[in-house]
């Protein structure tokens, strides 16, 4: 008989890590500890899994992963969204920590979901920077809207305070974050190549660089699934629903939507094929969001060919 392959599930919480191996069923729990994490990663290394399966959990996964991904094992960190819908459609409604290791053992092994090389500390670095800079940028957003509502001269002073002191952290983490582009030659290469691109400035490129590390290796549709740019149907039978984005990268989505937004108004290439789709009369919305998948699009082929910006050659 042919031996199946083993899947294992990791589930993360604050102080503790259950595991649950298939298809031999045994299932531990251990701390959340260095110590924990190399005496868990000597264990699975034992048992040579195809998978193991995590979560994302905000964080709490970063340093299991980083443990495993040294040991050279087969990681695969997971949308927890996709997981739950998983599970549902199991009938696996029940929800506690030992059962979720066993539904990540369970996705690995019917959905096979894809190993991919987990970034160095350099990378890492970045992502960690870049999505710093999204916090900050979230919370000067908040401050900024209580501050125009803000009534009493102590209030708005206070939030005004906070305001300088946000604004300040941006200047720093943006400092930081150009300095970790320009110290990596690899980097600076490939930022140069985005930035060729009239709307694509330093926090689109830095945000793609960071948190899209494929760009450039994929075909155009798996890349804009992977993102989120790619409309999904919503037919069934006669039935005609209306197209929509949803899933893939939000924070890469984000950055993309604002690069697409200043594309449509300087970049010549772009501003007409938005024109073009307005006239056929595509709402604004969804002209923009093709104009985001097209952006997405040129990006990838011009990292794939290691080619600057062509507005001629783009256009035809």
């Amino acid at each position: 008989m042919q031996e199946r392959s083993v899947s294992v599930g990791v589930d993360v919480s604050k102080d503790r890590l259950d595991v649950h191996v298939r298809p031999s069923g045994e299932r531990w729990s251990c701390e959340q500890s260095p110590e924990a994490h190399e005496a868990l990663a000597d264990r699975l290394g034992d048992l040579k899994p195809q998978r193991i399966v995590l979560e994302a959990t905000g964080g709490l996964e970063l340093a299991v992963v980083a443990v495993l991904g040294a040991r050279g094992l087969p990681v695969v960190v997971v949308n927890p969204r996709q997981v739950r819908d998983f599970a549902k459609a199991m009938g696996r409604l029940a929800k506690t920590d030992s059962i979720d290791a066993e539904v990540l053992a369970l996705f690995g092994e019917r959905m096979q979901p894809p190993v991919r090389p987990l970034p160095d500390a350099a990378s890492a670095e970045l992502d960690a920077l870049v999505g710093r800079r999204r916090q900050l940028v979230e919370m000067l957003t908040m401050e900024k809207n209580r501050l125009h509502s803000a009534r009493g001269r102590q209030v708005r002073a206070s939030i005004q305070t906070i305001i300088a002191a946000l604004q300040a952290q941006l200047s720093d983490v943006d400092r930081d974050l150009q300095q970790a582009v320009q110290d990596s030659p690899l980097w600076r290469a490939r930022a140069d190549l985005l930035r060729s691109v009239p709307g694509v400035g330093k926090v689109l490129s830095t945000t793609l660089i960071a948190e899209l590390p494929e760009l450039g290796t994929l075909s155009p549709k798996a890349l804009a699934a992977l993102v989120g740019v790619a409309p999904l149907n919503r037919d069934s039978g006669k039935q005609r629903g209306q197209r929509s984005i949803w899933g893939g990268r939000a924070p890469v989505r984000s950055a993309l939507y604002m690069g697409a937004l200043v594309a449509t108004r300087h970049n010549p290439y772009l501003r007409a094929f938005y024109a073009r789709l307005r006239a056929r009369g595509k709402p604004a919305k969804v002209a923009l969001v093709a104009c985001m998948r097209k952006l997405l699009c040129i990006l990838n082929a011009m990292l794939r060919d290691n080619q600057p910006w062509r507005p001629m050659a783009t256009a035809a």
